[in-house]
């Protein structure tokens, strides 16, 4: 079953792409993701200076997930263009995540990085101070940051949304009005633990962001309502582990989906969701563009019945 799409500017040969900092830190591993069946991959997030991030514990397993606060650690776009060189091998989209303290960092960043296949700006990561959703829960910084990007790159733009807002259609909009060409929704929930024999927290951050299959749901969600708001595509991301679990992104108006937390049980992962994604389309007899939005389409339908 044919599984080529496109989605937000760029054409892939099936809609899986590894998530942004997930073995996104050097060429090599992005290229050993693509190898194993991911239609493109996302840098790990780069900034203008080098970073060391939080420190440890950074990140810990849950039974339904991952908290992590690693504060993006990166060795700014200066060291990071020789990765990227490296990277562009293989053979798929590399979409640069970066990231900036105000619009001029980020164009900073994006000039810097010449050569990626887009770029998904970082408005969202809940646990480094004075970047991330500090921009990103804020429109108005959202559409000034986006459209500064693009007018520096001639490649698509995504923009990558958290979901700690009340309402997340709105920094989708603000997004679209500076001219993202896609918006990524969603990074990781706010989150923390506690060990219970000190009561001191667990991560060396104090708190951090929750990933993996208990932000699906929220994910779905937050997807469902940016396809019914925007007229760009939106790409799913969120607890995405298997097949069934991209079906319903897709339902929910996702153009393609983003894998992350499901990587550390394996890079087969890739494969498998765009193998058990073809045989599903099969047994349905449909094609890849009949799943995208089919949820708002059913509820309508339903809704002029009644």
């Amino acid at each position: 079953m044919r599984l080529t799409v496109e989605a937000g500017g760029l054409t892939l040969q099936n809609p899986t792409i590894l998530a942004a900092g997930i073995l996104g830190t050097t060429g090599a591993s992005l290229k050993r993701v693509a190898s194993m069946g991911a239609g493109a991959v996302v840098t790990k997030s780069i900034g203008v200076e080098p970073r060391y991030g939080h420190p440890n514990p950074s990140m810990i397993k849950l039974e339904c997930g991952y908290i992590n606060a690693m504060g993006l650690p990166n060795p700014s776009y200066r060291e990071f263009l020789q990765e990227l060189e490296v990277a562009r091998q293989a053979g798929v989209p590399v979409i640069a995540s970066i990231f900036g303290a105000n619009e001029a960092e980020f164009r900073e960043v994006a000039e810097g990085l010449p050569g990626a296949s887009a770029y998904e700006l970082n408005v969202s990561c809940p646990h480094a101070k004075g970047y991330g959703m500090q921009l990103g829960t804020d429109p108005a910084l959202v559409e000034a940051v986006t459209r500064a990007v693009k007018g520096a790159v001639d490649v698509p733009v995504w923009v990558k949304l958290t979901p700690n807002v009340t309402d997340i259609t709105a920094i989708g909009r603000a997004a679209q009005d500076g001219g993202a060409d896609a918006v990524v929704a969603i990074n990781t929930v706010k989150a923390m633990t506690i060990d219970i024999d000190s009561g001191y927290p667990i991560l060396g951050n104090i708190s951090g962001g929750l990933s993996g299959p208990a932000i699906k749901p929220i994910a779905v969600k937050c997807v469902y309502e940016l396809y019914e708001a925007l007229d760009i595509p939106v790409i799913g991301v969120g607890g995405i582990s298997n097949w069934a679990d991209a079906v319903e992104f897709l339902m929910a108006g996702a153009s393609a989906v983003e894998i992350g937390s499901a990587v550390y049980d394996g890079l087969e992962v890739f494969a498998s969701v765009s193998m058990g994604l073809s045989d599903y389309l099969e047994r349905k007899n449909m094609k890849l563009e009949d799943l995208v939005g089919l949820s708002h389409r059913v509820v309508k339908h339903e809704a002029h019945k009644c």
